[in-house]
């Protein structure tokens, strides 16, 4: 179908519409100037102007337009709607799209002429009019719209409970979730929360396997750490908040120190390996170190801990009596950080007896053994009043009092080896988190703030490689399985996922299989495509194809933007801030009721639901954005079976096309309409009666 639009005169257009049948139809329809004319065509967007004379130039080119919708401000994109030149009800389903719509002055000349036109076949066309206006008709008032609303948002809430109950059990399969045994506290009531940067910070250093992971989940709360009878687990700094009394801190969990600096070294540089106790694990810990290369990348991170702490807590094995490993350690303390608070703790001490003979072997240290359990809580009372006595106030945290706002969550996923870490380092312009060419370096979630490019406070969360459960539970690590949870659990308490994939090697089922994880969390998402310049013999076309190699694959995550970077060379790494900026922005977005109804009665006129075997047809009520983060849509339909999958997603796409959420998933619920409390009280009344008739011959016997 072709439409031709001339103006005559200063009020009058003319529009020639052309069928590919043949058939034409010339209507002449007066305007009044100054008046809105709505002008729209597929693939082309509408456009709100008006005429200002006879010869105005926006009408004769809006046919080749397609950006001066911008220019127009409307809230949203109007979907095309057919209005005008109706031959009949086949051809108008088949052209719609091509066709042209001038709506508000003239329109009811317009519809009135070319129904004096209609043929027998426009029968079927009045009809579906008719039950438009019924639809409308049957909208809800004013005092059901209320109802309605609180209805839509009790609704949003249970179905954002019950899919995080179900991404809880998948996520704590393996994890015994929070440990239960919490030391009572007390807690000062607070207006405004303190931010995490300025808080006195509290490192645990140790040699391996000595229980300062569980130690670090004591004091938070909470089961933060990876805890395994193993050492060598832990290999990162990770940051959690706790508190005691009247006081606030920062815990600091770092790797076991193997090998401490040489006393005359204040860096790592120059190590003295020392295998302590003479323990098989910890020997074969050492040569595991030593052969993937991290024995001083975990130094690094310990000695980046306790420089930036105001208190340490040397924690040692009171089972295993003083070693070798522990008198360096305390020795180095000594040496190079005397200008800190330094206590010495002695854990596994469970017995209140045995633990006071066992915290005596360790005056020889030099420091006051303080006799401890991580795992049952004995003594961690006393070490937190040792630990606020010296804690310090800053003079930042004494004179700030701004309100904390919401610092959006960022956590980096992805399969092994894809480069996450070196991510999160290139962000945060330090070594951060242990970068190596092995896979599964990475294990505990690494939470980091860092302040962005625009001034905005962030957090990022790296995270451990995900593989297929299958590979995870063959391969039989108790250790792997926890830090796949910890991912998951990443993603759940994160506003925007970053899902990281190799540009160079092929998307997998494994990223398809993250990317459902994530829109069913309704979690923003990027993607990153990192080793982007790996990638040989770049070109203009190569971007075009690989992501239309990337929309097929994840077809999940249609919706998500997608950012081609480099770890290494630094390059488009800030484009992922802005990205995820504008995702969360996206995850927060909040649309007027009247807008949103008026896209689904223009998306339901395009294309009505369809009809069942009964002969019935599913109708929309009402619709209304019942939450935020992600954006949750609840639609009032008579009956929520008549609408099958293929409509729901023609109307997600329908509200993406002409809303726009980028970088966000979005929900559709469906609520059938409820009997009314008339019909429910009519149908008490004939239960009543119905029992009454049957009881009265009893009575009158």
């Amino acid at each position: 179908m072709q439409s031709n639009n001339n103006i005559i005169s200063s009020n009058t257009i003319r529009v020639t519409t052309e069928t590919s049948n043949g058939l034409a139809t010339t209507t002449t329809t007066t305007m009044e100037i100054g008046s809105a004319i709505y002008l729209s065509s597929s693939p082309f967007p509408a456009e709100r102007h008006s005429i200002k004379d006879s010869r105005h130039p926006v009408l004769l080119s809006l046919c080749n337009s397609s950006k001066l919708w911008q220019n127009a401000k409307l809230p949203y994109r109007p979907s095309i709607f057919l209005e005008v030149d109706r031959i009949s009800s086949s051809i108008k389903r088949r052209e719609q799209k091509a066709s042209w719509c001038i709506c508000r002055a003239g329109r009811e000349a317009i519809i009135s002429e070319s129904r004096k036109e209609e043929d027998d076949d426009d029968v079927g066309s009045r009809n579906s009019r008719l039950e438009c206006e019924e639809e409308e008709d049957t909208l809800p008032s004013t005092l059901q719209v209320e109802n309605l609303e609180e209805e839509a948002k009790s609704l949003a809430r249970r179905y954002a409970l019950s899919v995080s109950r179900r991404l809880q059990l998948d996520d704590e399969s393996g994890d015994q979730g929070r440990s239960e045994g919490k030391q009572k506290r007390y807690k000062k009531s607070i207006k405004q929360e303190v931010p995490d940067y300025l808080l006195p910070k509290v490192a645990i250093v140790g040699r391996p396997n000595v229980g300062k992971s569980a130690l670090f989940n004591r004091l938070v709360g909470g089961n933060v750490a990876i805890v395994v009878d193993e050492p060598g687990v832990t290999r990162d700094r990770l940051y959690g908040r706790s508190f005691w009394g009247e006081k606030d801190f920062m815990v600091i969990d770092t790797g076991g120190v193997i090998t401490v600096p040489k006393y005359q070294n204040t860096g790592t540089d120059g190590l003295a390996i020392t295998r302590g106790g003479g323990e098989d694990d910890i020997a074969y810990a050492v040569k595991e170190a030593i052969a993937a290369g991290l024995l001083s990348m975990i130094e690094k991170q310990a000695a980046a801990a306790v420089k930036e702490a105001s208190v340490i807590i040397c924690l040692v094995d009171g089972q295993a009596g003083v070693t070798a490993a522990d008198i360096e350690i305390v020795d180095w303390l000594r040496k190079e950080h005397s200008d800190k608070s330094i206590i010495l703790a002695v854990n596994k001490c469970e017995s209140p007896r045995k633990g006071i003979m066992q915290a005596a072997d360790f005056w020889s240290l030099g420091f006051t053994p303080v006799p401890i359990s991580a795992i049952s809580g004995t003594g961690t009372g006393d070490l937190l009043d040792l630990v606020c006595s010296e804690l310090k106030l800053s003079e930042a945290l004494q004179e700030t009092n701004e309100v904390e706002e919401r610092i959006p969550a960022i956590a980096i996923v992805g399969k092994p080896n894809v480069g996450k870490s070196s991510l999160l380092n290139a962000l945060v312009h330090e070594e951060r988190t242990i970068v190596s060419p092995i896979s599964g370096t990475t294990r505990d979630a690494i939470d980091t703030e860092f302040i962005g490019p625009d001034g905005q406070a962030y957090c990022l969360i790296d995270t451990a490689g995900i593989r297929r459960r299958a590979a995870v539970v063959a391969a039989g690590s108790k250790t792997e399985s926890l830090s796949v949870n910890r991912a998951f659990q990443a993603i759940r308490c994160s506003d925007v996922v970053a899902l990281v994939i190799d540009a160079m090697a092929c998307i997998t089922e494994q990223d398809y299989r993250i990317g459902e994880r994530i829109e069913m969390a309704g979690k923003g998402c990027i993607i990153v495509v990192n080793k982007w310049d790996t990638i040989p013999d770049k070109n203009n076309q190569t971007t075009y194809f690989y992501e239309q190699d990337v929309r097929e694959k994840l077809r999940v995550l249609s919706w998500a933007p997608i950012v081609y970077a480099s770890a290494t060379t630094g390059q488009r790494i800030e484009k992922i801030i802005a990205a995820a900026s504008a995702a969360d922005k996206q995850r927060s977005k909040r649309i007027s009721t009247a807008i949103l109804n008026q896209v689904i009665q223009e998306a339901v006129g395009f294309k009505q639901p369809p009809m069942s075997r009964g002969g019935k047809r599913g109708r929309v009520y009402y619709c209304t954005q019942a939450a935020i983060r992600p954006p949750t849509f609840v639609f009032f339909v008579n009956d929520a079976k008549l609408f099958p999958d293929t409509y729901r997603r023609y109307m997600d796409k329908q509200l993406r096309a002409n809303i726009d959420f980028p970088g966000t998933p979005i929900r559709l619920l469906w609520r059938s309409k409820r009997k009314t409390d008339k019909k429910l009280k009519e149908k008490e009344k004939e239960r009543e009666t119905t029992m009454a008739t049957t009881m009265a011959p009893f009575s009158q016997t």
